[in-house]
């Protein structure tokens, strides 16, 4: 299998910002209360995890907020819960997790981190699966209200729902990059192993300073050749 190559077009790429949520990426909150009650290993796991989003990926997310917003590009933010009090509206077997982080519509876990939160007139999707291809109309609003063929992930986890909305998206056609040090996950090993397999087949994976310097490249030749 050849391995996906592909340059970005700046006006069809949007950002997405993948359960980047208090349920899931706050050490305070959600997942992160959940410490006390686990093994030193599994303790261990989630410190490497909300130290990673501290420190490398939310000023990753940041970088890449300024320039798209900046430059007046799409931003799409993903979020994971119920939309209901009771959460019927889960699928049975994801509802102990909702439930255990409090993850629900209105409440705090479920709001996108103060420090990377939408603005007024940025997209908000809020999925019950992982991947919002399955339980969002994203497609219709991606491809054709915006017109977007090419997406940047960042979030949490990238091996669950960072990676499978980038494979999801890969086979409906939009071209993929997954952000490195813009997504992370309980353990170092998994998210490597989770960007190498997409490398391979699905996408490409690149560092957020390398992604704008390619679309500020892109955005001069472009504002070039109109001048021709």
């Amino acid at each position: 299998m050849v391995r996906p190559s592909f340059m970005l077009e700046p006006g069809a790429t949007a950002l997405v910002v993948v359960d980047m949520q208090y349920a899931s990426a706050s050490r305070a909150d959600g997942m992160g209360k959940a410490a006390a009650g686990l093994s030193p290993a599994e303790a261990g796991a989630l410190a490497y995890r909300f130290d990673r989003l501290e420190r490398v990926v939310v000023p990753a997310i940041q970088k890449l907020l300024r320039f798209f917003r900046e430059h007046r590009l799409r931003v799409v933010y993903l979020t994971n819960g119920s939309e209901m009090p009771d959460y019927w509206d889960c699928l049975p077997h994801r509802r102990a997790g909702y439930e255990a982080r409090n993850n629900k519509k209105g409440a705090r876990e479920h709001e996108i981190l103060d420090e990377i939160r939408p603005l007024g007139n940025e997209c908000v999707i809020n999925k019950t699966t992982t991947s919002p291809f399955n339980s969002t109309n994203i497609d219709m609003i991606l491809a054709r209200i915006m017109g977007i063929r090419y997406l940047l992930f960042t979030g949490v986890s990238t091996n669950l729902c960072v990676e499978n909305t980038a494979r999801d998206a890969y086979d409906l056609g939009y071209r993929c990059v997954m952000v490195e040090d813009g997504c992370a996950t309980t353990e170092e090993r998994f998210h490597h192993a989770a960007l190498e397999h997409f490398a391979k087949y699905f996408g490409r994976v690149d560092m957020a300073v390398d992604l704008i310097g390619e679309l500020s490249a892109a955005r001069k030749t472009q504002h070039s050749e109109a001048k021709e």
